[in-house]
């Protein structure tokens, strides 16, 4: 009988990607996606091309910072429909593979869950379906759970695959930091080292209760089992819905005047009702990006579900006023959730 496996398929440097299959002139070429795509404005790297990465370039970057890096790099705007399109198409490739579970995690990728006894040579060809459907490279990482075939994912890039299960996880991950686990982020990597719990045997070694105590009840075990390679082990194929939607914008030149800020949410909380799609927001967030460069966030729940522009954007003018700080501002974004 044929083994349950987990496989992670991840495209690679999808953004760049689709824009390189728009124009096949930048094959081979720094190509940096994001804001609107000129690198003397105030913006961000949505992704970068794996050309344009090896001048340090990273998601999340200042334009201004990434052509600094790579002058002659190129830069494009985000087109997000054309991402849709191009997503939808992978996920279709992905759900006419017969017998295959497949559970959607965003654009770029998706959990698939079969039974086969050959992880490696199903791997290869979801990589040959893909490719054949939408001309995009994918890479594959196996795992006997999520949790390990996400990360196996990272050990194939680019379009390759990885196989990490509880046979190899500590000779594959026990003495990498405690940042290369799934769900490890940089706050919570230093509240682990500052309790002497540097790596992942580390992490996987130490006493949960005591862990409980210093993190929390649930997070604290929930992160050694993180240490251990212990996850989710069934991939969920119902459909997946977005959790929130938000807009954000950024301004070319800083907002100093508060009055201009809440002018700025408020009209980002209408637009964002309106793209609603029928679903109430249960929940409103803003997000200011201080001068120079430090975001917050706030939220709070809305005392009923909404489809209310007006009510989302009262309440959105709320969350903002408890902003301790009333710095220059160079971005503010609204986000509803459902």
């Amino acid at each position: 009988m044929a083994a349950p496996w987990v496989l992670h398929v991840d495209l690679d440097q999808f953004i760049a990607a689709v824009e390189v299959l728009r124009r096949p002139g930048l094959v081979g070429l720094p190509v940096v996606v994001g804001g609107r795509g000129d690198p003397t404005e105030r913006g961000v790297v949505a992704t970068a091309s794996y050309a344009a990465r090896e001048h340090g370039i990273r998601s999340g970057m200042p334009l201004r910072t990434a052509v600094k890096r790579c002058p002659d790099a190129v830069f494009l705007p985000a087109d997000n429909p054309a991402y849709d399109v191009a997503s939808a198409g992978v996920m279709d490739a992905l759900r006419a593979l017969p017998g295959v579970v497949v559970e959607v995690m965003g654009w770029d990728e998706a959990f698939l869950g079969v039974d086969t006894d050959d992880p490696e040579a199903f791997a290869a060809h979801v990589q040959a379906q893909v490719y054949a459907a939408t001309s995009l490279r994918c890479t594959v990482g196996i795992g006997d759970n999520l949790l390990r075939a996400k990360i196996a994912t990272g050990f194939g890039k680019p379009a390759g695959v990885f196989r990490l299960t509880r046979g190899n996880w500590f000779a594959v991950m026990g003495d990498r930091p405690t940042r290369a686990l799934w769900g490890v982020g940089v706050k919570t990597a230093r509240k682990l080292a500052d309790r002497g719990l540097h790596t992942v045997a580390d992490l996987a070694a130490a006493d949960p209760a005591a862990l409980a105590a210093d993190l929390g009840p649930a997070r604290g075990p929930y992160h050694v089992q993180l240490g251990r390679g212990i996850g989710r082990e069934r991939v969920d194929g119902t459909p997946w819905v977005p959790r929130s939607h938000g807009r954000e914008t950024t301004f070319q030149a800083d907002l100093e005047d508060w009055a201009d800020v809440r002018t700025e949410v408020a009209g980002l909380a209408r637009t964002v009702a309106g793209e609603l799609a029928g679903r109430p927001a249960r929940r409103v967030g803003v997000t200011v990006r201080f001068v120079p460069f430090t975001t917050r966030t706030r939220s709070a729940t809305l005392p009923a579900p909404t489809l209310d522009a007006d009510v989302l954007a009262a309440a959105a003018a709320g969350v903002l006023d408890r902003f301790p700080t009333r710095r220059a501002v160079r971005l503010v974004g609204v986000r509803a959730e459902f």
